[in-house]
């Protein structure tokens, strides 16, 4: 997801993305320690999503 797409969303729906990439992360984190997942750079871009709307959403209530 880029920045552009984020800066589009509410603050609800950033919300709602958030706990969503959340759980997509730790569910990756969890796979790749059982088995090495087939591509492991998903867990770094769903960390770096995270960080993103994470992020804006600060940015948001700071104003």
């Amino acid at each position: 997801m880029k920045q552009a797409e984020i800066k589009e969303l509410s603050v609800e729906e950033l919300q709602q993305k958030l706990a969503e990439l959340k759980k997509e992360y730790a569910d990756l984190q969890m796979a790749h320690a059982v088995t090495p997942l087939e591509n492991p750079l998903q867990i770094r871009k769903t960390r770096r999503t995270v960080a993103r709307l994470a992020t804006e959403l600060t940015k948001r209530e700071q104003e």
